[in-house]
């Protein structure tokens, strides 16, 4: 399909919102694959053209944290590898799965993402370190099934991935935060190469709205680096609710 002028004006200001987001405090994809969606783009269509313009936020982004020294690298560097053989996997599921299934499947998803976004209390509890060798381990693991998973699909990968490392890792939360940008960057940079080898990417379209994710990402980290993670909780769920009815609309 050709993109409309239409389909640019909804899509790229939610693209460029989803970047401060994800910046932030994870979970942009909450927001910039409904966009995808509401300008009526095809499922698959969607999840590809999402990788491009989040692999260009995701560049800016994780490029910021790497700067501010945020990123772990001697843990960080089998979390990358995983995740990009998880993201590969991922993505190469998301292309066998017809429109009619990916549908339903996310009248499932999206509820469990809301309940759990609306019950998460904090995502910034410093718990005791554990040994190196734990942190690594427990690290790749999360990181290669969170890799699936936003090959897959994706929205709230972020989210996701900045709670279980915190939580199950012991990361603090600067470290968790540089490190998900780090495995952001990785997932999106592999899935996005198995869409683009099917043939599946809009480029104009996810050119264009990478530009908007960039400025969205740069203002997202420079926000995170003077003033930390903020509840951006409201406005994920209320994308949630606004895509589920949507979905449900297109099933009924």
């Amino acid at each position: 399909m050709s993109p409309n002028l239409l389909t640019f004006l909804i899509v790229c200001p939610l693209v460029g919102l989803a970047g401060f987001v994800d910046a932030i405090a994870g979970g942009g994809g909450l927001i910039s694959l409904p966009a995808y969606l509401i300008a009526g783009l095809p499922t698959q269509a969607a999840l590809a053209t999402n990788k491009m313009s989040a692999c260009m936020g995701a560049t800016i982004a994780a490029g910021k944290y790497a700067k501010n020294g945020y990123i772990p690298w001697k843990t960080a560097i089998p979390c990358v590898f995983v995740a990009m053989l998880g993201s590969s996997l991922g993505a190469r599921l998301a292309l066998m799965i017809d429109d009619y299934y990916f549908k339903r499947l996310m009248l499932v998803i999206l509820p469990l993402t809301a309940v759990y976004i609306y019950g998460n209390k904090t995502m910034a509890r410093e718990r005791e370190r554990l040994p190196l060798w734990q942190t690594m381990l427990i690290g790749s693991a999360v990181s290669f099934v969170i890799g699936i998973y936003d090959g897959f699909y994706g929205p709230g990968t972020g989210v996701f991935l900045i709670l279980l490392l915190t939580g199950l890792a012991h990361y603090g939360l600067k470290e968790s935060n540089g490190l998900c940008k780090a495995i952001n960057w990785t997932t999106n940079v592999s899935s996005l190469a198995v869409f683009l080898m099917n043939g599946k990417v809009l480029l104009p379209l996810g050119l264009t709205a990478g530009l908007f994710s960039i400025v969205g990402s740069y203002l997202g980290a420079r926000t995170f680096e003077k003033q930390g993670a903020k509840s951006v909780k409201p406005l994920m769920l209320i994308v949630v609710a606004i895509f589920f009815v949507k979905v449900l609309i297109e099933i009924l």
